[in-house]
């Protein structure tokens, strides 16, 4: 919403000399958003006055071009002698022919400077010297017409004009324009009459309503109105006769208009297009000889069409909202009026209407047919039903006394007011709530400056908001309304204090940890968008029968592309690859945690009612209703890990860091992952692991495979890994208290077993730790040996095992007996014998 300074200065008493930009802090603190405040018109500088044509001779050029040599009376201060005015004048060549002498025309003078910067001079043209220059709409900044210059009346809104004067005043040349950006619950702001009550309540001056009619009874004496909708509690209509169509619209008019960021388009309807930015209501006029039995407000039927005042054919909708007569649809209700009745170049009597309109109805029918207006845009916010009356005769007023026209004595108001909701609160609710002291009092005489209707009783306040404030339908926006008119500034800032004893949870701790080894581990978090599709599975070689296929659709996605939420990390991170591989960054080792969604009982999830908390059982519905939303831990490396350099080798990223990855997060939350062959898709067959902590899977790792890379533009031999991270943090041991460091030293076993090629190194590992007990502080697996010696078809794996006890040095004896009893657990559990050459 645009409002000059000086139209809202016309329905509030502004404080002498107050700026837009004041005034602008004074609106931010009143809780409005005001963008910008521009200051037009503060280019035209220097003697720019009015002046009165003495005299004119019209000269032809060569060229065929006629100019006008003018003298002009611009007033004692600024005239120059001249033999044929006593009084003096000055002399300019004029290429327009739309002034006659004695017209007050402005004048330019040598030194003055015009809108785009243009700077007026004394110069030789067409065999003489043009001692300035007669000005036209656009030289001023006032308008886009350059066909001819601007002929003054003698008064223009009570400012008496002649020679000499200055002419800013009269013509609305300079003004500071506010810009706000009005959120929705506040549209009564959209009008220059919201913005100027806000203004006259916050800086305590008085506001002048324009709205001053109450609406009456339902009237029918003019013409015939029939609502066939609840959508249309109300319709005023009025008729106009006797229209000059020839009469422009005032100068004051269309420049408020331009300002406003409206253009203005012939008399009628800039005066519909001027009341509504003045009162908020928007108002249509209808050509009363194009309209063809009653006005009748209903739906559409199927079917129907109707041509807008775009001149665009629209397929109608049932839920659409029209205006229509003997001949059909001739208006979208609230959002745009019919080619068929639009005014004409030739109207002569007019029919207004200033209706009121269902808020959703509107919002629905703008957004189903893409077509927003200004109508639109105040109707769908809610609009003051009050103010149609007042606002018709208000238009109405303007074309009797513009345009010549006669209101008719008989008017239509069918329908009634809507009923607005009383509440009754607490007069300490506002105090509770926004955390400062107010005063029955001060929330009494806040409220009544906002125009609520305010009673006291002995069970608190009953509030009735006036017609203007649909958005008061809550005791908390009443008390919104108190903070805002008390200034935000005057609420305090307190930093509610943490509970004592509480802090982080387990799982919050163990996520911050993972986050934090990981980074340090060299690999680099990223955040993709959790949206997937099916064509993603399949590229990834996901079977039908994989749980991954478990997708949730959402019902309003942000691209058809991808409709689902994810199920898997991994397509959001292959993306990430493949934008940064394309602008050459290929040396990658990428992570993300985030929730992964699978669906849940199939049932629909029941909506709760908001006037109170849903009970157990909705809760538990609801619960169950929800996806499965697990937390995952993905990765994908490529390119180099180590790059080569003049200390050697480079170390290409694979499966070896895919596999230190889920160390470092196992080994971070105090778990040791069992890692065993698999074949699991997007994975190459032979080179994916699968990693379990007991019984548990909690994920896999390994190589991509070819066709996975090909398919989503990755470079060969990509390593990628993914963990359910939630499962693991539940596995996990639990650290309820830092671990002591023993003080005694290690002692330190290296065995050798010959087992079966056909057994994972990660069994034998973890049966050694089965086998060793307590004493066993860590066992690392140092070299796999086939061929020599070692039997066909079996392998050679040994292990460096480590034991220490908190409480004493390790005895020969003991450390023996670990030994052998995890070497036992192994020969037990894979076959495995101690390799004796």
């Amino acid at each position: 919403m645009k409002a000059p300074l000086g139209w809202l200065a016309e329905h509030v008493a502004l404080p002498e000399g107050i700026t837009g930009r004041e005034l602008g802090e004074v609106l931010i603190r009143a809780g409005l958003e005001v963008e910008t405040v521009e200051s037009v018109g503060t280019e035209i500088d220097g003697p720019v006055v009015v002046g009165r044509v003495l005299a004119t001779v019209d000269e032809p050029q060569k060229n065929g071009k006629v100019i006008r040599w003018v003298q002009v009376d611009v007033g004692s201060a600024h005239n120059e002698p001249h033999p044929a005015h006593p009084g003096g004048c000055r002399s300019v060549v004029c290429g327009a022919h739309n002034f006659e002498v004695g017209d007050l025309v402005v004048v330019a003078l040598p030194g003055s400077t015009l809108a785009g910067g243009f700077t007026i001079a004394a110069r030789k043209t067409y065999g003489h010297v043009s001692d300035g220059m007669i000005c036209a709409e656009d030289e001023l900044g006032i308008g886009h017409d350059h066909t001819g210059i601007i002929v003054l009346p003698p008064v223009i809104e009570g400012i008496a004009l002649s020679p000499g004067d200055d002419p800013s005043a009269a013509l609305l040349l300079r003004d500071d324009v506010l810009d706000i950006d009005v959120s929705p619950d506040i549209g009564y702001c959209l009008s220059i009459r919201g913005l100027a009550r806000e203004a006259g309540q916050n800086l305590g001056v008085a506001f002048t309503d324009v709205i001053d009619r109450p609406t009456p009874a339902a009237v029918s004496d003019g013409y015939p109105v029939v609502l066939a909708d609840a959508a249309c509690p109300l319709f005023v209509a009025l008729g106009v006769t006797g229209i000059d169509p020839s009469k422009p619209t005032p100068r004051w008019m269309a420049r408020r208009l331009v300002m406003a960021g409206m253009r203005s388009i012939s008399l009628a309807v800039d005066i519909t297009n001027y009341v509504m930015l003045e009162t908020g209501q928007p108002l249509h006029a209808y050509d009363a000889a194009l309209l063809a039995g009653p006005i009748v407000v209903r739906k559409a039927t199927a079917g129907e069409q109707l041509v807008t005042l775009d001149s665009v054919t629209r397929s109608l909708d049932v839920d659409d909202l029209l205006i229509t007569d003997d001949s059909g649809p001739i208006g979208l209700a609230g959002v745009m009026g019919g080619e068929s009745t639009e005014l004409r170049e030739d109207t002569t009597s007019v029919v207004i209407e200033a209706a009121h309109f269902d808020p959703t109805t509107i919002s629905r029918t703008l957004r189903r047919h893409n077509l927003p207006s200004e109508a639109s845009k105040r109707f769908h916010r809610g609009v003051d039903p009050n103010a149609a009356y007042s606002a018709a005769h208000l238009a109405a007023q303007l074309l009797v006394e513009l345009a010549g026209g006669a209101l008719s004595r008989d008017e239509t108001v069918a329908g009634s007011l809507p009923a607005m909701p009383v509440q009754l609160i607490d007069a300490d609710l506002p105090s509770r709530v926004l955390g400062v002291e107010v005063g029955s009092e001060a929330v009494a005489a806040i409220l009544r400056a906002s125009g609520v209707a305010v009673a006291e009783t002995a069970a608190g306040l009953e509030l009735l908001p006036p017609t203007w404030r649909p958005d008061l339908v809550d005791p908390y926006d009443y008390v919104e309304e108190v903070g805002r008119k008390l200034g935000f500034e005057a609420i305090p800032s307190v930093v509610p204090a943490a509970p004592v004893g509480r802090g982080f949870t387990p799982g919050q701790r163990g996520r911050r940890a993972i986050n934090a080894a990981l980074a340090a581990s060299g690999f680099v978090e990223v955040l993709t968008f959790p949206f997937g599709s099916a064509e993603d599975l399949d590229r990834m070689g996901v079977s039908v029968a994989d749980e991954r296929r478990r997708l949730v659709r959402l019902a309003n996605p942000l691209a058809e592309t991808q409709p689902y939420l994810r199920t898997t990390i991994l397509p959001g991170l292959f993306a990430a690859v493949a934008r940064n591989t394309s602008r050459g960054n290929d040396d990658l080792a990428l992570f993300e945690a985030g929730r992964v969604f699978f669906t849940g009982s199939g049932g629909a999830a029941p909506i709760p009612a908001v006037s109170g908390r849903p009970g157990a059982e909705e809760l538990a519905a609801i619960e169950v209703a929800l996806p499965v939303q697990p937390r995952h831990l993905a990765a994908v490396l490529c390119g180099q890990w180590r790059r080569p350099g003049w200390q050697g080798a480079g170390q290409p990223a694979g499966w070896q860091q895919a596999l230190a990855f889920a160390d470092v997060v196992a080994a971070t939350v105090g778990a040791a992952l069992t890692r065993t062959s698999t074949d699991v898709a997007p994975w190459h067959p032979g080179r994916c692991a699968e990693l379990t902590l007991g019984a548990d899977v909690i994920g896999h790792a390994g190589e991509l495979h070819p066709r996975v890379c090909k398919a989503f533009g990755l470079p060969p031999r990509t390593a990628a890994v993914e963990l359910d991270l939630d499962h693991l943090l539940r596995l996990a041991p639990q650290r309820g208290s830092i671990v002591s460091v023993s003080g005694h030293p290690v002692a330190k076993e290296d065995v050798a077993l010959v087992v079966s090629q056909e057994v994972p190194a990660g069994v034998v590992e973890q049966a050694l730790r089965d086998g060793a007990g307590e004493l066993l502080e860590s066992v690392t697996l140092f070299d796999v040996f086939t061929g020599g010696q070692v039997p066909a078809g079996q392998k050679s794996v040994a292990f460096a095992l480590r034991f220490r006890a908190s409480d004493r040095t390790l005895t020969d004896a003991d450390t023996a007996a670990a030994r052998d009893a995890a070497i036992a657990e192994a020969a037990r559990v894979t076959g495995a014998a101690l390799r004796a050459f």
